[in-house]
């Protein structure tokens, strides 16, 4: 097969010519921004796509077209490896490489890293390609398509999807279809024909209700929501809202709750105690919520969804006979008080890891049943292989064994999964009999709070102990651990954004009061140390008596 490089240079500098001067690094989840700016970025992508297919001997690789949580005008695009998993860290390094090069050198960085890694350019090369229902995806897929085309690859489009069903297509189609069929049907007939086998025919239970309400946040979930329901025979009585009226996670998603700590706008007025889900734009992250009889907001994140799944899957392994182990992957971002359920409760192992999916997805496989969730909603549950296939020869005889293999297919165990991940809370609660409420009242939340510090060079924070620990600037942890000693069950702790100059805080207490007096001492010191920008971050007026 012959591909001409200097062609696809003359190609990239007449259609997808390189318009961003700022450089640009390859994050967890890929390359975002300005959607003005990444015609040539998409481009690019679809050109290393095709060249990590060639290198891994024609398995497909997949690209998705999403910005996820980001509001518009943003959009973005991340790689998908052929076990669903994230792209490999060494790749990541080419990829901000080839997309930051001039377009005068992009044709010797290509050679270069044909030359390098020893590709055969005549090798079969095979790339799915998704997108999110951004008014700007199309032209951007079609950037990637053209990028694949260019090196003669092969690209199959599957048009408006979530991020997690392209992370399954990816993953079917390289299993040979044992993970699944590889097309939207087969994506929806292997969630729910488990979720209705374990559910069964009646549908409510002790406190258990069949009723949620479900935010799309105007993103790509809601549609496909719709169509779970339209196949689901009437075994989850479920509303969609934020099905699209309005702009992308913009008030409303799984981001804006877990971060503003209230409901989406664009939901109607609910009984008291009704299950709230919320997903983002790509459905990838989700979260619970609730207003109680007096008003009060009630969120149910990451952490709780964690903790109610472990719990599950426990009782389940105990009653399976099986000797299998089971731990929980968290962040530093995880409540405290989660992490003491988990150590004292429900006994199971936990471990800390950098913020990020890749890190907590790599750490969770090291364990039979590894369960994983950031506090934003974003996570999933793995088995290793050894596990599946105990579980496996265990159902023959085994009521228990076999309800877990039904679990294992009702999980999407490539990426953290909305949908996917709402209908195992879903049976699970269904199973316990459960209300909201009662799943608030496994653990008291610590109180706490995230702020931003603007700041000339976000890189002058640097962090180890899995971002827990600050070790420059100079004396900002002494400082931060001065600081957290004067607050009862205080915990704080700061690293750098992955994408724009800013420091992210994190503050708990043991009340409210205390946690934002001790986030904005925090941001204060940052801000002091780290070269801010703007004006020091100080408490709202109404807490000022108080300092």
């Amino acid at each position: 097969m012959a591909v001409n490089l200097r062609a696809l240079y003359a190609f990239a500098r007449e259609m997808y010519p390189k318009k961003n001067p700022n450089p640009i690094q390859y994050g967890t989840a890929g390359f975002r921004g300005d959607a003005k700016y990444l015609d040539s970025v998409m481009y690019r992508m679809g050109v290393l796509a095709c060249l990590r297919s060639r290198f891994l001997d024609g398995k497909v690789i997949g690209v998705m077209i999403t910005a996820s949580h980001n509001p518009e005008p943003d959009n973005g695009v991340k790689l998908i490896d052929p076990q669903g998993e994230m792209l490999v860290g060494s790749w990541e390094e080419i990829a901000t490489k080839l997309v930051n090069v001039s377009d005068k050198e992009l044709e010797a960085t290509v050679a270069g890293i044909i030359e390098d890694l020893g590709i055969d350019i005549g090798k079969k090369s095979n790339v799915y390609v998704g997108m999110d229902n951004r008014y700007h995806s199309p032209q951007l897929l079609k950037a990637v398509c053209d990028g694949v085309l260019s090196l003669k690859g092969n690209v199959k489009e599957f048009g408006i999807v979530t991020t997690p069903m392209m992370h399954f297509y990816v993953v079917a189609q390289n299993t040979s279809k044992a993970y699944g069929l590889p097309t939207e049907e087969g994506y929806y007939t292997k969630l729910i024909t488990a979720f209705e086998k374990i559910r069964g025919t009646k549908l409510e239970k002790g406190n258990y209700k069949n009723k949620i309400v479900f935010d799309g946040a105007n993103g790509v979930g809601a549609r496909k929501m719709l169509q779970f329901l339209k196949r689901m025979n009437g075994s989850l009585n479920c509303e969609v809202f934020n099905k699209g009226e309005g702009k992308i996670n913009h008030e409303c998603g799984a981001d804006f709750v877990k971060v503003q700590q209230k409901p989406s706008s664009g939901l109607p007025i609910t009984e008291p105690n009704t299950r709230c889900v919320s997903v983002d734009g790509d459905a990838d992250r989700v979260v619970y919520f609730f207003t109680d009889e007096n008003g009060q907001f009630n969120l149910l994140d990451g952490d709780r969804i964690a903790t109610l799944i472990a719990d599950y899957l426990m009782d389940l392994v105990r009653k399976c006979g099986l000797d299998l182990n089971l731990g929980i992957v968290q962040t530093a971002y995880a409540n405290g008080a989660s992490t003491d359920y988990i150590v004292q409760k429900l006994k199971v192992p936990v471990a800390c890891v950098p913020t990020g999916v890749k890190h907590l997805h790599h750490k969770a496989q090291e364990y039979d049943i590894g369960v994983y969730f950031e506090a934003n909603g974003h996570g999933t549950i793995v088995f290793s292989a050894k596990a599946k296939e105990m579980i496996r020869k265990s159902a023959e005889t085994n009521e228990s064994s076999a309800t877990l293999l039904n679990v294992i297919d009702v999980i999407n165990e490539t990426v953290g999964d909305a949908i996917s991940d709402m209908l195992l809370i879903e049976t699970i609660l269904h199973s316990k009999g459960w209300d909201v409420k009662d799943w608030l009242n496994t653990y008291v939340d610590l109180p706490n709070l995230l702020l931003k510090v603007k700041v000339q060079d976000r890189n002058c924070i640097t962090t180890t102990n899995a971002e827990r620990t600050c070790v420059t600037p100079n004396g900002l942890q002494e400082g931060l651990d001065k600081i957290v000693a004067n607050y009862q069950r205080g915990r704080s702790f700061v690293r750098p954004s992955g994408t724009e100059d800013v420091v992210r805080v994190y503050a708990e207490a043991a009340s409210r009061e205390d946690a934002e007096l001790l986030a904005y001492e925090v941001a204060a010191l940052v801000h002091k140390l780290a070269g801010g920008v703007g004006e020091v971050p100080t408490l709202p007026p109404k807490h000022n008596s108080h300092i």
